[in-house]
This record gives C-alpha cells, sequence and structure tokens, in this order.
C-alpha cells in the first residue's frame, strides 16, 4: 500500500474510534503511532512518540494553560464574579428581560476571568436561572440566555482554544486575544438583542421585574464588582499595553486571583485544594489531547496527505469563500458531536493549510474557528453547555425546553460568522491597530 492508502485506512480507523467513544486523546495517539509503525517502521514510531510529545511541551506559550485555569477556578471557587450579576441585575432590571440581559453581562464579566464556556455555564446557571425562574420567566428563556453566554467564555480572553490555537498555528496569542475580545463584544451584543426582541413579540416569556435600589445602594452594589474588575484590569492592561507575554499574564492572573480572594476572606483550604484539583485535571487531559493531535498532524506530514488533500480541493477551481463555507459546515457538523478542543486538534493539520493556501488570514480563520466550536456547545446531539445547564437546574426545565431556549441564539451566532466571513476586517482592525 502507498503511503496515502495507509494514512487514509488510519483516519477511517480514528472516526470509528471517536464513534466509539474511546477517548479522544488516546485514539490520536494509538493511531499515530501505529500508523506511523506501518508506514515506516517501528523505531521511527517510537522515536515519534519520544520526540513529538517533547517538543510540543517545550512551547513556554503553553505554561500559560494551566496559570489561566487556575485563575479561573480561584475565582470560581472563592466567588469572587457573583458580585457581577448582583449588579447587573439591580442595574438592568428594568430593561426587557433585565434579568436574562443581567445573565449575559455575568457571563461576559465571568469568562474575562476564566476563558471556559462549561465553568461560565455552570457558575451562571447556579445563580441565574433559579432567580429568573422565581420571576416567572420562562424557563425556556432563563436556561438558553444561560446555556448560550457561556459561549462567550472562549471568546473574550483569556481562551484556552485560542492559546491552543495560536501555539499550533504560530499565530500571535495577544493579536488572538484582541480579535477574539472584539467577536465577545459582538456576541454579548447580538444576544441582548435577541432577548429584547424576543421579550418585545412575547412579554409573557419575562414578565417586568423592577427592582427598587437606591443611587447609594446601585452605586454599592457596583462597588461588589472589584474582584472581578481589578483582576481583568492588572490581567489585561498589562497583556496589551506590552508589559508581560501571555505566559507571564497567566502568572500574574494567578497570582492576583488569590490575593483578591484573600482580601475578600472567600479563600478557604478547601476552594484551594479544588481549585488546584481541577486545573492539574483540566491540564492533564488538554495536554494529553494536543500531543495526540501533534503525533496526528506528524503523520499526516509524513504521508503528504494534507499537501494532498489541499491540492485537490484547491484543483476543483473553487472560489476561496465556497472553500470556506464548506469547512464552516465541517466544523458545525462536528461541533455536534465533539468537544470543541478534540475537534479543533483533530482537524487542524489538514485544514490550516488549505485556509492558508486560499489566502485567508491564519489569524482570523482562529477567531472564526473558535465561534464556530462554541456554537457546537449549543447545538444537539452533544450540546456541552446544555448538558451542563440541565444538570445546574435540574427539574426546572427539560433537555428539550434547553435546546429550545438556545435557537435564536444559534441563529444569531450564525448571522455573526456571516459578517465575519464577508467582512474579515471586523476581526482584524484591532490586532492591526494594536500593532
Amino acid at each position: 500500500m502507498t503511503e496515502l492508502q495507509i494514512a487514509g485506512i488510519f483516519i477511517a480507523v480514528l472516526l470509528c474510534m471517536i464513534l466509539m467513544r474511546i477517548p479522544i486523546g488516546i485514539s490520536l495517539i494509538a493511531v499515530s503511532f501505529v500508523g506511523l509503525w506501518q508506514m515506516f517502521n517501528w523505531n521511527i514510531a517510537w522515536g515519534s512518540l519520544g520526540i513529538v510529545p517533547y517538543a510540543f511541551a517545550n512551547s513556554w506559550v503553553l505554561s500559560s494553560i494551566p496559570a489561566f485555569l487556575f485563575m479561573g477556578f480561584i475565582c470560581y471557587h472563592t466567588r469572587l464574579t457573583q458580585g457581577l450579576f448582583n449588579a447587573a441585575q439591580i442595574w438592568l432590571s428594568g430593561l426587557p428581560g433585565g434579568l436574562a440581559i443581567a445573565s449575559v453581562f455575568g457571563c461576559a464579566g465571568f469568562a474575562a476571568v476564566t476563558g471556559s464556556s462549561v465553568a461560565c455555564s455552570a457558575a451562571m446557571g447556579k445563580i441565574a436561572v433559579p432567580e429568573m425562574v422565581r420571576n416567572q420567566y420562562s424557563p425556556e428563556l432563563a436556561t438558553g440566555t444561560v446555556a448560550a453566554a457561556g459561549t462567550i467564555g472562549a471568546l473574550i480572553p483569556p481562551s484556552i482554544l485560542m492559546i491552543l490555537y495560536g501555539i499550533i498555528s504560530r499565530q500571535s496569542v495577544s493579536a488572538l486575544f484582541l480579535g477574539g475580545l472584539v467577536v465577545g463584544v459582538i456576541t454579548l451584543i447580538a444576544y441582548i438583542a435577541v432577548i429584547v426582541i424576543r421579550v418585545k413579540l412575547n412579554p409573557d416569556l419575562a414578565p417586568p421585574v423592577k427592582i427598587e435600589a437606591t443611587s447609594t445602594e446601585k452605586f454599592k452594589a457596583l462597588g461588589q464588582t472589584w474582584p472581578v474588575l481589578l483582576i481583568v484590569i492588572g490581567v489585561f492592561a498589562g497583556l496589551f499595553g506590552g508589559a508581560f507575554t501571555p505566559t507571564e499574564a497567566g502568572a500574574i492572573g494567578a497570582m492576583l486571583s488569590m490575593l483578591v480572594a484573600l482580601l475578600n476572606r472567600t479563600l478557604t483550604f478547601k476552594a484551594l485544594r479544588m481549585a488546584i484539583t481541577e486545573t492539574l485535571t483540566t491540564t492533564a487531559a488538554l495536554l494529553i489531547i494536543a500531543v495526540g493531535a501533534s503525533l496526528l498532524t506528524r503523520f499526516l506530514a509524513l504521508s503528504g496527505i494534507g499537501d494532498a488533500l489541499s491540492d485537490t480541493i484547491l484543483g476543483f477551481g473553487v472560489s476561496p469563500l465556497m472553500i470556506m463555507v464548506g469547512i464552516v459546515v465541517i466544523y458545525l457538523l462536528l461541533g455536534m458531536m465533539l468537544e470543541p478542543v478534540g475537534a479543533m486538534l483533530l482537524t487542524l493539520p489538514i485544514v490550516l493549510p488549505i485556509v492558508d493556501e486560499t489566502g485567508y488570514s491564519l489569524l482570523w480563520f482562529g477567531i472564526v474557528l473558535v465561534k464556530l466550536l462554541e456554537i457546537g456547545m449549543i447545538t444537539p446531539p452533544m450540546g456541552m453547555n446544555v448538558f451542563v445547564i440541565k444538570g445546574v437546574v435540574g427539574n426546572l426545565a427539560s433537555l428539550t425546553t434547553i435546546f429550545r431556549g438556545v435557537f435564536w441564539f444559534v441563529v444569531a451566532d450564525l448571522v455573526i460568522v456571516g459578517f465575519l466571513i464577508a467582512f474579515p476586517q471586523i476581526v482584524l482592525f484591532l490586532p492591526q491597530w494594536m500593532n
């Protein structure tokens, strides 16, 4: 058999293993190792297993992942973000669907210290959904809003997906953060528009709730947001101002979160232990998948299948726009079945050369890719954020109700993706301006 035939067979084996629910990191490593063995010999396969993981883990930027994760878990377990929702609730309650809008702002603020969609959804689901249901909000709107708003977590820096993408595609992580910030703000505005329009068309979804508060009480509520504001300003002012690198930003953010939690008197030994444990387990899981993806990249590169696919697709004479539309459709379908990190690392070795050859900016594509993967977090059948919300709210809403609730937010997301493809400068203008 030729090298291309071997690669094709093992890609099919890989897809079968994933469909059988074998952990994606193990699947990637096993297929790549055996594929290299069959394509060449035992020594090359064994040598790759020793060299590739070390070469990948040797990236200095990679150390920012556990640091940012630790920052997020500290903020989560010490409840530093709870004041965000309380303040937004008081200030925005008079708007149509005010509590739902407050939830979106709460998720955006939480995203700025976690970078995790699942953590965003879990935290705000515990705080916001019961409050909305208590005020006679439709469970569909309440749960759908929080599940969808949780996806902002991967767009607003720090974003673990963007860090991994930056390492693999060799793009500036700081530039990716800036582009993601723009798209995150656009998504936030779009979600608020969806809530207001839906409530205007059907006021029964969210009966008016007016929280009476004096000016003093309002500004006191704003004062409760100081823990998150201090961390966000401390980390990102230095990062985007050039005072320190993304790696240093992660370390400083982790230190700041601990100091702020200590000042806020919410840092307990139990919270610290849980934050450390979850940081270690999450980092280990991410690294296993990333190492497997690096081995797959080596396997596909040596087989030549990536170049062959790229040449074949480009040889059809299809316009770059149609190629990009095809990539968007593929990622939307993958998002329905795989979690974001796995879907991204599994496909980048094949997709990146195609995107590069079509003339699209890899920086721009990274932001669009993260957006597409986050849409997958709220689409059936996987919809991880939906299942997280279901686990948090229990019998308050069924899975069907939550999926119905996110439908209009998915529509808004698809419109945003369309605008990003039609006008790439939406993503690129801020990184270019900062440079």
